[in-house]
């Protein structure tokens, strides 16, 4: 699982969208089988929500960044 911000960075936003989505799924699965069932790794829930946190921290930055160009530029 991609938790390196350096490469969560140098992904694109399409690979960013599928990261934070494929996450998302496998928060909701967890979530599922820790209601149903004991779960084998409990600190998975709290890594995908780390990953979803930084995948949109990162896109935030990056839809900020492009505004500003774009007022800059105008």
């Amino acid at each position: 699982m991609m938790s390196d911000n350096s490469e969560l960075r140098d992904m694109s936003d399409e690979q960013l969208e599928l990261t934070a989505k494929e996450a998302a799924e496998n928060l909701f699965r967890l979530r599922i089988q820790a209601s149903t069932e004991r779960l084998d790794s409990p600190s998975e829930l709290k890594r995908n929500r780390r990953l979803i946190a930084r995948v949109k921290t990162l896109q935030t930055e990056r839809s900020r960044a492009a505004a500003a160009s774009e007022e800059s530029s105008m």
